[in-house]
């Protein structure tokens, strides 16, 4: 196993492994996003699908493989920029979108945004704490549980602040994504100039959708379109 060691402690093999737990939470966050999108649906769809999640045998399964990736993401990512930073202690002067320079200082700078976002969403959405009126789930008496996520989700931002901080989180998740997917596939092997259109493409494509998508659930119910 010593070989898979060196490769795991080289640069080539931190970028892969940044890109494979990239692409597991990039598919997170994909089916997160759809997930949520059911608040549209109505206040029983949505905590009905919120009683599902939480009643899956599976669901600390999931949280830990989550949290692994979060962390192989966090670590390969610090190891190269100090690497980075050792190497080149003088930075770029000229940076362009989606060029390896500005990528790198754009994502690290919105990583550290969005690790104070998943800080703030635990506690404000999942745990409770951050919420004055949140509710955990409840057994319903027969076997089955009662969860009120839509007003906890409708409560919780309707406030202006909570709000904006979820709609900035979001904004930088979408640029963070849109660098992400760019440079996971230059990782795989995606950098040859035929594709490279294509994956800027997409890059783009990606980090607007999901943008817009989460940061839709917030301006409608600010707006009072989802409401209680």
């Amino acid at each position: 196993m010593t070989w898979l060691k060196q490769f795991l402690g080289s640069n080539i093999g931190l970028k892969v492994v940044m890109a494979l737990s990239g692409l597991g939470l990039f598919g997170f966050v994909i089916a997160h996003m759809l997930g949520n999108l059911q608040v549209f649906l109505g206040a029983d769809k949505f905590n009905a699908y919120a009683a599902m999640m939480q009643g899956n045998s599976l669901l600390w399964v999931a949280r830990i493989g989550l949290l692994s990736m979060v962390l192989a993401h966090m670590g390969s990512a610090g190891v190269l920029v100090l690497r980075s930073n050792k190497a080149r202690p003088v930075g770029y002067k000229k940076h362009t979108f989606l060029s390896g320079s500005y990528a790198v200082r754009t994502m690290r700078y919105g990583g550290l945004v969005l690790l104070a976002f998943i800080v703030y969403h635990l506690l404000h959405l999942t745990v409770g704490s951050a919420h004055g009126e949140f509710r955990h789930c409840m057994s319903d008496g027969d076997g089955g549980l009662q969860c009120f996520a839509f007003e906890n989700l409708v409560k919780g931002l309707s406030n202006p602040a909570a709000a904006g901080a979820y709609i900035v989180a979001q904004l930088a998740l979408g640029l963070h994504l849109a660098h992400g997917v760019w440079s996971l596939c230059r990782t795989l092997g995606l950098g040859n100039p035929r594709y490279d259109a294509l994956a800027r493409k997409a890059a783009l494509f990606f980090g607007a959708l999901i943008t817009a998508g989460n940061c839709s659930i917030a301006i409608a119910i600010l707006t009072g379109l989802v409401h209680l």
